[in-house]
């Protein structure tokens, strides 16, 4: 067994990431997809509903993006795939505030879904050992002062 650990050691890992990733897919189904939009295959959720309000939407979109993150960070993810889920929630949030085009971007993007299936298979690939779990405030910090920042300029327009 890698780094002395037991089967039971392992056991429990295993639970709790597969608990941990049942409560992302519950997310990400409420966030991205729970809603099929009749006679098509289109699907989404409260972030695309949410992000119809101009602006302030999209960053409580993101604001909630920061659960998946939160739950990668408990899960002992990389710092890649921590960053790639940072990369995929900055464009969702950007690429939804583009007027008209925006909210229909955020139906097809789906950031919390594709940051679910990455955690996923990062825990089921490369995950070998239980990690030290640290508080991601180097990600924290940047996405309040990027908030700060858009919620000032969205002030001043007005």
């Amino acid at each position: 067994m890698p780094n002395g650990e037991t089967t039971s050691d392992q056991a429990e890992l295993r639970t709790r990431q597969q608990a941990t990733l049942a409560r992302l897919d519950r997310f990400s189904r409420v966030t991205d997809t729970a809603i099929r939009i009749p006679f098509t295959r289109i699907r989404l959720g409260l972030d695309p509903i949410i992000g119809l309000l101009p602006v302030v939407g999209d960053l409580i979109g993101l604001v909630l993006s920061l659960y998946v993150l939160l739950e990668a960070q408990r899960a002992g993810a990389s710092k890649r795939i921590k960053a790639h889920m940072i990369k995929n929630m900055l464009i969702e949030t950007f690429g939804g505030m583009v007027p008209v085009v925006g909210d229909a971007f955020d139906i097809v993007y789906k950031a919390n879904t594709r940051n679910t299936r990455l955690l996923r298979e990062y825990l089921e690939e490369e995950l070998k050992t239980e990690p030290q779990p640290r508080f991601p405030w180097t990600q924290v910090v940047f996405l309040a002062i990027l908030l700060a920042i858009l919620t000032s300029v969205v002030m001043i327009a007005w």
